[in-house]
């Protein structure tokens, strides 16, 4: 069984509705707020709790609560407390060594466990590598590209393929994706195109954001994953609203938010899980823990062990996984997938890794970590290289088709970049459009000044933009 760790002992009635206690006894669940029975009185008020059906079933949890003297216990809201004549803090950290990191699959290919995993189809297998080998052409190209001055800015995904490809494949087309920006992995194991990708950072007219949004800010509504946002942590209660959303409206769907571990410690990160968890939200937080949050180490930035352990803390189950290990990944998503969407519950993942690339083209990172850490992350732990192996190793794997595929990639990249600096730009009035059905006058009135501004200094602005 993948090692999941429970949110906390106040489970207990939920497991008890999930028969794992009590299998002969009958419970439904309300999806409104009822008073929860405890110790015969009729006390606080919970969402989603189990109302037994039965007189024996609620007997049988009120002994679980029945203790020899109830002045011995605090009766507060969510459940008895017991008092204790012992002055004792909790530690720092309630554990003495560090949580585990799931793993199936070694640094030379090997599996590494006989059954504790789920095992992937040959065609599955086959285009995750290959939707993991396009993401790193496009990093390629489009990086020079940016070198090259004819994109403004971009961030690779360098060292961390794996996670959004096989993360995506363990999906369902139907999950919401809710990205920071090292998850273009998504997209294209989702079928968004080379030219689609080329569109957006060149910020032409064929870019669904027409040129509003910086470079790598992708986003497709027929593929379900929304626009990203600069600002950390937005996504996070986004995600939650949005899988509160498909609760309620029963479908059989879940959210997922990724983001790096420098967004948990935004606020959004701490109240966008204490929301899922409260709602019970089929959501999925995914946070690729790269060791670094721009030049920030993970040392300088939190105390715990890491990030996985935040989510008990909040009645989230949770797991770390290794995030350079495709098949570790893929199985650990699709099993929390199945928890959220059936449990109606929310998922916390740290998927361990490092990020190989620059934080992006406005960075460089040997400024503040070694080279030498660099280039043993680069080489001797890379994740492509890893699933290769595997993939070799079940005969899976073709030399000429690697290269073949390789080849294509990076012709059709070449060419979807022609393409896209050949598109017109948005016209100047998609600066103001979108926002409101009528244009209000102060909008009006600014647009109108833009315009005799553009025409008075025409050398200080784009030539190739419509007016």
């Amino acid at each position: 069984m993948i090692p999941f760790v429970r949110s906390s002992s106040r489970n207990l009635l939920a497991l008890l509705n999930q028969n794992y206690l009590y299998p002969s006894l009958l419970c439904s669940v309300s999806e409104s707020p009822i008073l929860v029975r405890y110790d015969g009185r009729w006390t606080g008020s919970l969402w989603s709790t189990p109302r037994f059906e039965s007189t024996e079933a609620v007997r049988r949890v009120d002994q679980l609560y029945v203790h020899d003297n109830d002045d011995q216990e605090l009766d507060f809201p969510g459940g008895k407390v017991p008092f204790t004549s012992e002055m004792r803090f909790i530690g720092e950290s309630t554990i003495q060594k560090r949580v585990p990191c799931y793993r199936v699959i070694d640094e030379i290919g090997e599996i590494t466990t006989s059954n504790n995993f789920t095992q992937l189809r040959k065609d599955e297998a086959i285009k995750m590598y290959k939707d993991m080998i396009t993401l790193q052409t496009m990093d390629t190209i489009f990086y020079e590209a940016q070198r090259q001055g004819r994109i403004s800015f971009y961030l690779t995904s360098s060292g961390e393929e794996a996670i959004s490809v096989a993360s995506a494949a363990a999906l369902h087309p139907d999950d919401v994706a809710l990205a920071q920006y090292r998850e273009p992995g998504v997209l294209v194991w989702r079928g968004f195109t080379l030219q689609e990708f080329a569109n957006q950072l060149f910020g032409n007219k064929d870019d669904y954001g027409k040129g509003r949004q910086m470079p790598i800010h992708y986003g497709s509504k027929q593929h379900n994953y929304f626009t990203i946002s600069s600002p950390l942590g937005t996504q996070i209660p986004q995600a939650v609203g949005i899988a509160h959303s498909l609760k309620m409206d029963k479908q059989d769907a879940c959210a997922v938010a990724y983001f790096g571990d420098g967004t948990t410690s935004e606020g959004d990160f701490h109240a966008g899980l204490n929301l899922a968890a409260v709602l019970g939200a089929p959501v999925i937080f995914i946070c690729r823990n790269n060791g670094w949050a721009i030049s920030t180490s993970v040392q300088e930035q939190f105390r715990s062990d890491g990030v996985v352990v935040k989510g008990q803390g909040y009645g989230i189950r949770s797991i770390r996984i290794d995030g350079n290990d495709a098949l570790a990944i893929y199985s650990a998503v699709r099993k929390a997938r199945s928890m959220a969407v059936a449990e109606k519950m929310p998922v916390l993942i740290e998927a361990l890794t490092y990020r190989v690339g620059h934080h992006s083209t406005s960075d460089d990172s040997s400024k503040y970590r070694a080279v030498d850490e660099i280039e043993h992350w680069k080489m001797e732990r890379n994740p492509v290289n890893r699933f290769a192996k595997w993939l070799t190793n079940n005969g899976w794997l073709s030399v000429e088709d690697e290269y073949k595929h390789k080849t294509t990639i990076k012709k059709q990249l070449l060419q979807a970049i022609q393409n896209a600096e050949k598109t017109e730009k948005p016209p100047l009035s998609e600066l103001f459009n979108d926002v409101y059905d009528h244009l209000p006058s102060n909008l009006q009135e600014q647009e109108e000044v833009l315009r005799q501004t553009t025409k008075r200094y025409p050398q200080d602005y784009p030539s190739d933009v419509p007016l």
